[in-house]
């Protein structure tokens, strides 16, 4: 599980989570705009913007990754 952090520019200023898709690419996807997570038998992220996202994290890592951000988002002290 990768969560960034907000003093962490490695990929950007927001907090976002870092997923693989299956070719093993890598990129980040802001969290607050997940609709729905399914594996079937993939594990397959839909947006609230239409876009769907087939990932090798199961669906409890993306669960946890998102229940880290909204941690990180809700106990930052230094924004």
């Amino acid at each position: 599980m990768r969560v960034k952090a907000r003093n962490d520019d490695s990929f950007g200023s927001d907090i976002m989570i870092k997923i693989t898709r299956l070719n093993d690419k890598e990129f980040v996807l802001n969290c607050e705009l997940i609709e729905l997570v399914e594996a079937n038998p993939d594990t397959r992220v839909t947006t609230t913007t239409g876009n769907k996202y087939i990932v090798k994290e199961s669906v409890e890592d993306i669960v946890a990754m998102t229940k880290a951000y909204k941690r990180e988002i809700f106990t930052n002290t230094n924004i």
